[in-house]
């Protein structure tokens, strides 16, 4: 298959067309090359697509680790935060690529909402995080201390993401990026042992040497954090009113509902995204720069909405006082510029006339639907998909059949063979489908809206076969998200 990251030897930014809808995290394992770190960054346009590419560079390249940074998951200039999960992955990633680790090459997974977002400075975030090994001296309250100003939250038995719990010489808590909880047993002012334990049963499954922390929250609550806040609040918004529990609330440590809105008054600058990526490529999905259009005209709507209740007393609750859009989002010039700085690859279904912009064909196309046979209702739908899989073969392709689930696979590997389907195998990557021999048809757990058609392979996609409404009412399709 062809490589193409040497394409940049020649191009600062290309179109790669004909990329059907579902072939994307195909056309991402080629552009990404191979070494160590970060190898490109992929902007989908919604949260929707970046868990669709983030399945399919599983299935498309296993040996390529992901990190996702999601947008927050609020409206811009809203009066609450967002999610601790969300807050939680994204700061995770932001430690990860501040500190990379040795080992295989990774791709970022973000989307256009989260990318024209300021985000905290690198070496901020770099400061913040806290690391211990078994047998280190700790200072017990210096880390409840810096638990409080993370923005984790104390409570009795920790059983969520971003809580802790101290009994005697123990801490527990559930820190971002791990799949479970941790227990910190503490022999005085020695940490005695690290084991991993299961939230339910409160019971030890096992035994960790090295424990690193990031923050839970984007806005941490220092003395000097809050020092600098109140002198930005002021400089930017004038003396604070007794009517301003923004105000009042940081000023005595306690977090603010939304305060992360106010995030540049907590610094004396914020950076982007690009920061943290350093010379990746930068890969666009389709109508990526559109969704990047149209929510910058978002963040302008609601500062100029928000800023209007406020010049008219008409702010629904407390005073609202919005922050400049530049002050927390990029501006279109800034958006431009990062992007004239570095290798870029725009994605398109399309194909693409070169009109003076260097044009690269992927080759592949929108893959078959078996709506008319369903509407139709006079022709068995399966009986149709087993005359394409054998028109399939005698064009020399190998066919996919990828399934939502593990539970749908079973059910339509029964129904397939029931239908004269003798020879399907399950394959969990691409690499072991294209082995397959031609007459075997791949059955793949690979969430798709639609199948696409390539050089080398037909997928057909379980909701091309059965339909929207099918997938939905069988529980096959994942939950969507932002």
């Amino acid at each position: 298959m062809t490589d193409y990251r040497s394409v940049f030897d020649e191009f600062r930014e290309f179109t790669l067309s004909n990329v059907p809808d579902g072939a994307e995290a195909l056309a991402l394992a080629r552009i990404t090359g191979s070494g160590e770190g970060l190898r490109a960054v992929f902007v989908a346009r919604d949260g929707q697509r970046l868990a669709q590419a983030e399945r399919a560079l599983g299935f498309a390249a296993p040996g390529l680790a992901t990190l996702e940074f999601p947008a927050w998951d609020c409206l811009p200039y809203d009066r609450v935060s967002p999610t601790p999960a969300v807050v939680a992955r994204r700061m995770t990633t932001l430690s990860r690529l501040v500190r990379p680790t040795e080992g295989p090459g990774f791709v970022l997974l973000t989307t256009a909402n989260a990318l024209v977002q300021r985000v905290v400075p690198h070496a901020v975030v770099g400061a913040q995080i806290w690391g211990a090994a078994q047998g280190n001296r700790v200072d017990m309250a210096a880390l409840t201390g810096w638990l409080e100003d993370n923005g984790f939250s104390r409570v009795s038995t920790v059983r969520d993401t971003g809580e802790y719990a101290v009994r005697g010489g123990i801490v527990d808590l559930f820190a971002p990026g791990t799949d479970l909880p941790v227990r910190l047993d503490f022999f005085g002012d020695t940490l005695d042992s690290i084991r991993s334990f299961d939230p339910e049963t409160q019971r030890s499954v096992g035994q960790l040497r090295r424990l690193d922390l990031v923050p839970m929250s984007e806005v941490v609550l220092t003395p000097a954090t809050i020092k600098r806040f109140r002198q930005n609040y002021l400089s930017l918004f004038g003396g604070a009113t007794r009517d301003d529990p923004l105000y009042e609330s940081i000023s005595e440590g306690r977090r603010y509902a939304g305060v992360e809105h106010w995030l540049p008054l907590f610094h004396d600058g914020l950076e982007t995204l690009f920061h943290y990526c350093g010379d990746a490529p930068l890969v666009l999905d389709p109508l990526a720069d559109e969704s990047i259009d149209e929510r910058l005209k978002t963040v302008r709507d609601h500062f100029e909405a928000r800023a209007e209740a406020l010049k008219i007393g008409n702010t629904g609750g407390a005073p609202y006082k919005p922050v400049e859009p530049t002050s927390l989002y990029l501006a279109p010039g800034e958006i431009a510029a990062a992007l004239a700085s570095r290798d870029v690859v725009r994605l398109t279904p399309f194909s693409v006339p070169d009109a003076g912009r260097k044009i690269v064909d992927f080759g592949g196309k929108q893959g078959r639907s078996f709506a008319a046979e369903r509407a139709g209702g006079d022709v068995n739908v399966f009986d149709a998909l087993v005359t394409h899989f054998r028109e399939v073969r005698e064009r020399g392709k190998r066919v996919l059949l990828a399934c939502w689930t593990e539970g749908s696979r079973d059910r339509l590997a029964q129904v397939l063979a029931d239908h004269g389907v003798q020879k399907a195998e399950r394959v969990e990557t691409l690499e072991a489908a294209l082995a397959l021999p031609t007459h075997i048809l791949g059955l793949v757990v690979l969430g798709l809206e639609t199948g696409f058609e390539t050089d080398r392979i037909v997928i057909v996609g379980e909701q091309d076969v059965l339909g929207d409404a099918w997938c939905a009412v069988r529980g096959a399709r994942r939950p969507r998200t932002r």
